[in-house]
């Protein structure tokens, strides 16, 4: 374990993350309204709901981000509702945004390589030479995350699929507890869709990492999620496993229509 982040338990966590009560308004819109909800450790939870629902709204509060108008924001046990999103990084909150986010003028590498130098508080450290930090560990994320073969490369030139899976790698070298991942399967062809899901799946399930994604993909959705959270209006329309949820008569109505 990664000793530049701090741990308040040593103990295992029944929930890694706990939301009481959030709210946030933008010049009088209410885009979260009294949203309480509670993710286990160790699941793949997935937040849904129409367009405008609220939920990159919910993941910017979550991270730090924004700062609620009313609310709390519990992770790991301690309240981080006023800590600003370096500080939930650096105790183990690891995000992705629906728009990639690389440093496309490096390499594959040299994305990885980093992310782990700026987490490992090794930044500044102007007199040492980068090349060679972290090797072993930039290569062991590049072979998680399939990308080894690529590694020289500079990233602008990976698909977009490849560069998804650079972000989630990028992610992933901050040594995260929970993923956030805001539509990770945006604009992806199926063949991609189907390769980055598995990807997610296998690596949350081999770092026994708790997952809280945004999708819009139904079949994405009901794929992989232990349970899922409806937003509708800034408010949790449902909160449940998947065939609960799935049946829910306002959820069909609201989001998912009479095919589902």
């Amino acid at each position: 374990m990664n000793p530049a982040r701090p741990h308040a338990v040593a103990v295992p966590l029944e929930t890694m993350i706990e939301v009481r009560d959030l709210s946030r308004s933008f010049n009088g819109f209410q885009a979260v309204r009294g949203v309480s909800f509670a993710v286990p450790s160790g699941s793949i939870t997935a937040m849904i709901g129409p367009n405008g629902a609220g939920k990159t709204t919910m993941f910017n509060l979550l991270t730090g981000l924004l700062r609620p108008d009313r609310g709390m924001v519990i992770f790991k046990g301690r309240d981080v509702t006023q800590l600003p999103p370096h500080r939930r990084c650096r105790s183990g909150m690891g995000r992705s945004f629906q728009r990639t986010n690389i440093f496309s003028h490096l390499t594959v590498s040299q994305n990885i390589q980093a992310a782990i130098i700026a987490h490992r508080g090794k930044g500044w450290e102007l007199w040492r030479p980068s090349s060679g930090m972290y090797a072993a560990e930039t290569e062991d994320l590049l072979r998680s995350v399939g990308l080894l073969d690529r590694a020289r490369e500079q990233a602008r030139y990976l698909s977009h699929g490849d560069q998804k899976q650079l972000e989630l790698g990028i992610a992933l070298a901050l040594d995260p507890d929970i993923l956030l991942l805001d539509e990770p399967t945006a604009g992806m062809s199926i063949t991609e869709t189907q390769k980055s899901i598995a990807l997610i799946e296998r690596l949350a399930r081999e770092r026994n990492l708790t997952l809280l994604f945004t999708e819009h993909d139904m079949d994405v959705v009901f794929s992989i999620a232990d349970r899922i959270i409806v937003l509708h209006h800034g408010s949790v329309l449902a909160d449940g496993k998947p065939a609960d949820v799935k049946q829910d008569p306002e959820v069909r109505r609201v989001y998912l229509g009479a095919s589902h």
